[in-house]
């Protein structure tokens, strides 16, 4: 028993050595250029345009003043009556006026906008 596992052993030997050659070794600096890669995507294609937009919505709701005509996140469109500091009253037809946050409110357009509706 012995000398069939030497013997097989020596028989896979040349066997296992002509195989496959070893992988050449990466080099380490090709790690750290791949993550500067991506995080530098990262903040082009999420970071940075997301930031713009919530500088530009925080500027549209520090401007808005009675008169303005404005669209809220649930799509409905009116005139703002009255502006607090957290809360913005929309009038959205004769005699109707809903309060809102102002987070609320994503656009203000032209006016004359709710005249042409």
């Amino acid at each position: 028993m012995k000398k069939l596992l030497a013997a097989a052993a020596l028989a896979l030997s040349p066997a296992l050595a002509l195989a496959a050659p070893a992988a050449p070794a990466q080099p380490t600096w090709q790690l750290p250029i791949m993550l500067g890669l991506f995080v530098l995507i990262f903040w082009f294609m999420v970071w940075r345009p997301q930031s713009k937009r919530a500088k530009e919505h925080k500027a549209l709701i520090a401007a808005l003043s009675k008169g303005d005509e404005v669209t809220t996140a649930a799509g409905i469109a009116g005139k703002v009556t009255k502006v607090s500091d957290d809360y913005v009253s929309v009038e959205v037809s004769d005699n109707v006026e809903l309060t809102f946050q102002k987070q609320a409110i994503v656009a203000t357009l032209p006016k004359g906008t709710l005249k042409a509706l």
